[in-house]
């Protein structure tokens, strides 16, 4: 299916590794042009480096998404260097790690950052000719208590994200803006936390893959293509949702 994202001009934030680097994969294969961060200088350069290979423009800046004044200056420069902004995905995350500072470190890396985000881009996705959209990394994590989600900040803290997505939603659709949300299940790649937890503790691994139906964890590329449709004119229709992409993990109607 041709979903229409040629010549588009696309922000992926935390674009080095796994979702972030699949979606970006995605875009750059249907002929969207890029502008990519992550935190560390040569992962995001290799990441590029394979990017560019699809034939897209890929502008890239090295950048914690908690430092409010560094994400406003990419935005600022992802606008300037692609001749404006069509799509924004945010998808750097703190994790599920349960540190003692967990609250602190999932409140400034997850969502001041999508709140920042989207403020920033919004002059600009007001000014898209091909109608702006936002997509929001979220997790299943934030739409159940049991494992692994549990009583920590990483669900807590997605779940006001997925409030706050679906309130802009509904706030910008006037504007010509459509905001959506992916919540992935488990996702397992090389360097992940499942693949550490694989390594580290095989029969919490193995619990949680027995009760996903498919029979395995998600891959980051089949996330990634459920982004890109969100975000493309094929879903032109579709505003406020939360395509929970989970091989059947969780259990509910």
């Amino acid at each position: 299916m041709d979903l229409g994202l040629s010549g588009s001009r696309v922000i992926v934030t935390g674009a080095s590794r796994g979702i972030g680097l699949a979606t970006a994969r995605v875009f750059a294969e249907e002929g969207a042009d890029l502008a990519i961060c992550a935190r560390s200088p040569e992962p995001l350069e290799e990441a590029a480096a394979g990017l560019r290979e699809a034939g897209g423009v890929v502008h890239t800046r090295a950048l914690d998404v908690a430092d409010t004044a560094a994400l406003d200056a990419f935005v600022d420069s992802a606008a300037q260097y692609l001749g404006g902004i069509d799509i924004v995905v945010s998808n750097v995350s703190a994790g599920s790690s349960r540190v003692p500072d967990q609250w602190e470190r999932n409140f400034a890396t997850d969502l001041l950052p999508f709140v920042r985000l989207a403020e920033r881009a919004h002059p600009h996705l007001v000014a898209s000719e091909r109608s702006g959209a936002i997509i929001l990394v979220s997790t299943t994590s934030a739409l159940h208590t049991t494992r692994p989600a549990g009583a920590a900040a990483y669900g807590a803290v997605k779940a006001a994200l997925n409030h706050h997505a679906a309130s802009l939603a509904r706030a910008w659709a006037g504007e010509g803006i459509r905001v959506n949300t992916v919540s992935p299940g488990p996702v397992d790649f090389p360097g992940s936390g499942w693949d550490r937890r694989r390594e580290t503790d095989l029969e919490y691994y193995e619990t949680i893959r027995k009760r996903i139906p498919c029979g395995r964890l998600g891959r980051p590329e089949e996330v990634a293509r459920a982004i890109a449709f969100l975000a493309s004119p094929v879903s032109a229709f579709t505003t406020g949702q939360n395509l929970v992409v989970d091989g059947g993990f969780l259990d509910r109607v």
